[in-house]
């Protein structure tokens, strides 16, 4: 009778929790897995979203990838926005977290203006940033160097500088969340490891790379990877301050994915775009899980 009544409540404790988490399994599979496998199955057809013809073609999207001249250079522009962001966005993050979780003067104000344009709006920063940034004396950005007799550029309208405005408006954007989460490995660092690095003679430099920076690892590879991500799948910011341009010289990938599924309509070529840059980034992604334990864990 004991046995009966403990088997009962199991399946009665089972049945809840599957109850609690088929909600999320439900989306998982409408909205993950199910758009996930669409992918993959229009990247190997000819489909045209306009006429909403479809036939299979096998890899000729791949093929024509390979030969198409801007595939090449969105995927080179990729590369340099993520080169650009991930390193930034890592170095000043850990910096003002340090800074921050010091408990120095200020620290309440600097937190809440580094968060602030995590809570914004990505449209409304990228449309504000673009007002800034406009070219002559109109934009404010131009119009205060020109007070310090600097001639601005035209921001957004030149191939290097538009590159590097998105670039440091898109670093600027996503800094507070970085900030939030190394701010959580700072204050939970043992202080009596590095109380005891201090009294044996272990100073700023010293301290922070051969002490607090190893403790700080398995935060910082974890911020790395979800960086890389965001910056290998960003659209509002090119789309709304350069639209690709100039001359295509900020087409990211997600732009170039865009372009030809809702411009040229070509959702086949556009679907063996997205499985190429999921394939890049899993890549990315291994090659860093993998090689956490050697830079991960703390070495005296």
């Amino acid at each position: 009778m004991r046995q009966q009544t403990l088997r009962m409540r199991t399946r009665k404790d089972a049945v809840i929790g599957w109850a609690f988490i088929a909600p999320q399994m439900v989306g998982f599979v409408l909205f993950v897995l199910l758009p996930l496998f669409s992918v993959f199955l229009y990247s190997l057809q000819e489909k045209n979203l306009l006429f909403g013809t479809s036939s299979f073609s096998g890899f000729d999207n791949f093929i024509a990838l390979a030969k198409d001249p801007l595939f090449a250079k969105s995927l080179v522009n990729t590369l340099i926005f993520s080169a650009g962001v991930v390193p930034l966005n890592l170095i000043f993050s850990l910096l003002l977290a340090l800074y921050l979780g010091g408990g120095k003067s200020g620290t309440r104000f600097v937190r809440s203006i580094i968060f602030l344009p995590v809570v914004t709006s990505g449209v409304a920063w990228a449309i504000v940033w673009k007002y800034l940034l406009q070219g002559g004396t109109a934009g404010p950005v131009n119009w205060f160097l020109d007070l310090i007799g600097i001639a601005g550029p035209n921001w957004l309208f030149e191939k290097g500088w538009a590159m590097t405005s998105v670039i440091v408006t898109r670093v600027m954007k996503n800094l507070g969340m970085n900030v939030l989460i190394f701010m959580g490995a700072v204050l939970n660092m043992p202080g009596d490891v590095i109380e005891a690095a201090r009294i044996d003679g272990a100073r700023r430099f010293t301290l922070f790379f051969r002490i607090k920076l190893p403790l700080l690892m398995p935060t910082v590879m974890m911020v790395t990877i979800v960086t890389i991500i965001g910056s290998m799948r960003v659209f509002d910011t090119i789309k709304l301050m350069t639209d690709g341009g100039p001359e295509g010289s900020t087409m990211v990938m997600v732009y170039y994915i865009y372009h030809q599924a809702f411009r040229m309509f070509d959702t086949g070529f556009a679907s063996a775009l997205a499985v190429v840059l999921f394939l890049i980034v899993l890549a990315l992604t291994a090659l860093q899980w993998l090689g956490r334990k050697r830079i991960s864990y703390y070495e005296s």
